[in-house]
């Protein structure tokens, strides 16, 4: 096992986006503001920086394909990485910088084909997105070495309470399925007061659409 040191890379980018909603530039200004900032304050919260060796975050015009690859890259000579998608996303991709850099097989592809050849290229330990259709990048992430992943089946629409939640849980040393489903299963307690079963009794499609996944090789802790 490596005996580097760790670090969280951050892949941060709101856009200030609502799904099914139209909102005036300057609202969705604000609120991709207030929820990155949000963010980072969660980070410094629970603990993440006397955690890792290193905190690198990629916001605002650093949130791009290349600029993820990079971090990938050059981090994983000196670190074991863990990372944080804290994005919007589609089918097979993650939406970056003001949700017109779209992060996918162009990025990824050639990432996959570096760490075929040489598995010393990158050394990713886990990675926790709250991106909808994330578990569609499931396997991609698994590709390029990472031993746990995470991803909402559908449109996720739960970021809050589910990243302070798995924060809390992953940053306090607890294994990161239990991390994981423990958020999933308060953000649906919260969720499920506002929004209710059908007429049928079936779960609000919104509580359907944001479950999680979980996939990998292993069951990890920070210490691991």
């Amino acid at each position: 096992m490596s005996q580097k040191p760790l670090a969280l890379v951050v892949f941060l980018e709101n856009v200030g986006h609502i799904a099914g909603l139209k909102l005036p530039q300057w609202l969705m200004d604000g609120i991709d503001f207030v929820t990155e900032e949000y963010a980072k304050v969660l980070l410094h919260l629970y603990g993440a920086y006397r955690r890792y060796d290193k905190v690198i975050i990629l916001e605002d015009e650093r949130a791009t394909g290349p600029q993820l690859s990079k971090a990938l890259l050059e981090t994983s000579r000196t670190h074991r990485i863990d990372v944080l998608l804290l994005v919007h996303g589609h089918e097979g991709q993650l939406l970056g910088y003001k949700g017109k850099h779209w992060v996918g097989k162009e990025t990824f592809g050639p990432l996959i084909t570096a760490y075929r050849a040489d598995p010393t290229i990158l050394d990713l330990r886990m990675v926790y997105g709250l991106n909808c259709f994330g578990a569609t990048l499931a396997e991609t992430w698994m590709a390029m070495g990472a031993r746990a992943v995470n991803g909402a089946v559908g449109v996720n629409w739960f970021p809050e309470p589910s990243l302070s939640i798995f924060l809390r849980s992953w940053l306090g040393g607890h294994p990161y399925s239990l991390a994981v489903e423990r958020s999933n299963r308060k953000a649906n307690q919260v969720w499920s007061k506002i929004l209710r079963p059908d007429s049928q009794g079936q779960p609000h499609v919104a509580i359907k659409s944001s479950r999680q996944t979980i996939q990998g090789s292993d069951d990890i802790t920070i210490f691991s």
